[in-house]
Parts: C-alpha cells; sequence; structure tokens
C-alpha cells in the first residue's frame, strides 16, 4: 500500500522523496486537502542499449593471423 503525504510536506521535501522512493520502491501518494493529488512511484527500469561490442561475435569467425600486416613489407611505399 502506497504511503500518502499532504502537499506541502511534498513541496518542502520532494528530492528527498524522490530519492527516497526510487531507493525502496516504495510508491508515495500525494494528497492535496485530504484528496489524492499525485501519485510518485519509481520509473521502469531502463532498457540497456546495444552496443557493437560483441554484437557480431557468433556470427564472425578471424582465421588466421591478425596481427600481421595484409601485404608484405616490401610493397609498403613508406619504406621505400
Amino acid at each position: 500500500m502506497p504511503e500518502t503525504m499532504p502537499i506541502s510536506e511534498f513541496k518542502a521535501t520532494c528530492l528527498k522523496v524522490i530519492d527516497q522512493v526510487k531507493n525502496t520502491g516504495i510508491s508515495i501518494i500525494v494528497t492535496k486537502r485530504g484528496e489524492p493529488y499525485a501519485l510518485v512511484s519509481k520509473p521502469p527500469e531502463p532498457q540497456k542499449q546495444e552496443t557493437w561490442m560483441g554484437k557480431y561475435k557468433k556470427e564472425i569467425e578471424i582465421t588466421g593471423d591478425i596481427i600481421e600486416p595484409a601485404v608484405d613489407e616490401t610493397e609498403w611505399n613508406v619504406l621505400k
């Protein structure tokens, strides 16, 4: 059951209350003149963004030596 809090108290301590709701997961019903006015609840967990690192690890296979140059050093223009 969510806790209730008068709007004047919420206004004075809103940042603290929001942190409390996020950390505990317990919702707060803000009341105005005894009537429910707003509901402060924990937001859903954000979806993890898919990164490019490791995305194709099951689709790509590395063969050969990936450290060796692609062409022979004698073909490098910089060494001529």
